[in-house]
């Protein structure tokens, strides 16, 4: 079997590269290596994936049509599909809009025209977000409350995906699974994520930027359970009846949500110092709490998360110190 994984100079891509290489799978990694955060971490990333033999890496665009149609061609191989590819990042959304259009919603178009041509295909799994259910107030957030209200563009681009998936899944029987990612963090991670912000600022000595006065709560999902529920999903595609998809959606979370204020305190203790708070409004395109109910995961796809706050987050702090020699 050949599996696609888009974005795999990425966070998730990243890991999610290494286990499918480590259990013997072939790994066929695209990544347009943007600049969005420094390409030096990517580069990293990619370097410890192309020491395994099953790994070959093509510099691609989604969005590029040519090139998307050129892979088709030359590996008409591949099997399974994992789109973690998109353009990340809700307060990103606010200010520069046009690049979640041309990565998640022109992109993922590419990505559902490939799985239509592809021969062999078996399952296409993509990365959907906790931020489809923008300002739902019900918690914990399901897959069958409504998600027609994004407070961010961001959400509302990978909510669109879960609608085009369907379609496509509805109109050629395409096996496809959208998986809600509830605040991913981990080792490798992206340095605008909130664990890795705050650690370089405690570290540093300089203030950290605390939202809502404090009063925030994050359904906080460790990197391996991630990519667990991810080989899950992959390993597991739906099948459709008369009139029905094989097209699922699923949350992928902890299912324990944490107050910030708790996680800034075990940040603060596997760095060895206190963090100097500022405290602020909440942000636009923010919500106060995430919480994931992962129900149907665990029964459709044996999806159990084990790692705590208290133990993921010493191994974050850990990787950190030690990439960046601080």
């Amino acid at each position: 079997m050949t599996f696609l994984v888009t974005g795999a100079a990425g966070f998730i891509g990243y890991h999610l590269s290494e286990t499918l290489l480590a259990r013997g799978e072939q790994v066929l990694g695209i990544d347009n290596l943007n600049t969005y955060y420094d390409p030096k971490l990517k580069e990293a990333r990619l370097a410890r994936l192309r020491r395994h033999n099953g790994f070959t890496f093509e510099q691609i665009d989604l969005a590029d049509r040519a090139a998307m149609e050129r892979l088709r061609n030359d590996h008409p191989d591949i099997t399974h599909i994992a789109n973690l590819a998109a353009q990340a990042g809700v307060r990103h959304s606010l200010t520069h809009p046009r690049d979640y259009v041309q990565s998640n919603l022109v992109g993922f178009l590419e990505i559902l025209e490939l799985a239509r041509a592809l021969p062999k295909l078996a399952h296409l799994v993509y990365a959907s977000s906790s931020s489809v259910y923008g300002a739902n107030t019900k918690l914990p957030f399901s897959v069958d409350d409504p998600a027609d209200r994004p407070v961010a563009l961001y959400g509302a681009t990978k909510k669109a995906n879960e609608g085009m998936a369907h379609s496509y899944s509805h109109l050629y029987r395409i096996p496809a699974t959208g998986l809600r990612f509830f605040t991913v963090y981990g080792p490798w991670g992206r340095p605008d994520m909130s664990a890795l912000i705050f650690a370089r600022a405690i570290l540093a000595g300089e203030e950290i930027i605390v939202n809502n006065h404090g009063n925030m709560r994050r359904d906080f999902t460790y990197i391996d359970d991630i990519v667990g529920g991810i080989v899950a999903a992959l390993d597991r595609p739906p099948s459709g009846t008369a009139g029905v998809a094989p097209h699922r959606v699923y949350n992928l979370g902890n299912h324990s949500s944490e107050s910030l204020m708790r996680f800034i305190e075990v940040i603060e203790k596997a760095c060895g110092a206190k963090a100097r708070i500022k405290f602020a409004p909440m942000h636009p395109g923010d919500v106060p709490e995430t919480n994931a109910d992962i129900e149907a995961t665990t029964r459709d796809l044996g999806f159990r998360p084990r790692v705590s706050i208290d133990v993921g987050v010493p191994k974050v702090i850990a990787w950190f110190r030690e990439f960046y020699r601080v």
